[in-house]
């Protein structure tokens, strides 16, 4: 089993995620592209002492880029993110950087 620090790469912090935050209880993952829902419930369950009711997963496809100057473009990776809803009550105090 991958560490918890390798599963949850990052608390995504946008718009959307935070009205979901603040609205539904929903928390937004950048996840492990081959991470599944019950690893990450179990995996944030552990690291911020919740209980997680629900996890979904969706894959995010790469982007297209531009390089500056030139006419070449690059596809950024893609990746995997959770959304993970908490039981009443209870709610995840973001790590400052």
């Amino acid at each position: 089993m991958p560490r918890i620090n390798k599963v949850l790469k990052r608390l995504i912090t946008t718009e959307k995620s935070i009205k979901a935050k603040d609205g539904q209880n929903k928390y937004t993952f950048e996840v492990l592209l081959g991470a599944s829902g019950g690893l990450v419930a179990r995996q944030v369950s552990e690291k911020y002492k919740v209980g997680v009711e629900n996890v979904n997963l969706m894959i995010v496809s790469g982007k297209k880029r531009r390089l500056t100057k030139t006419n070449r473009f690059i596809k950024t990776p893609k990746w995997k993110k959770a959304t993970v809803q908490l039981k009443e009550g209870q709610k995840i105090e973001e790590e400052k950087k």
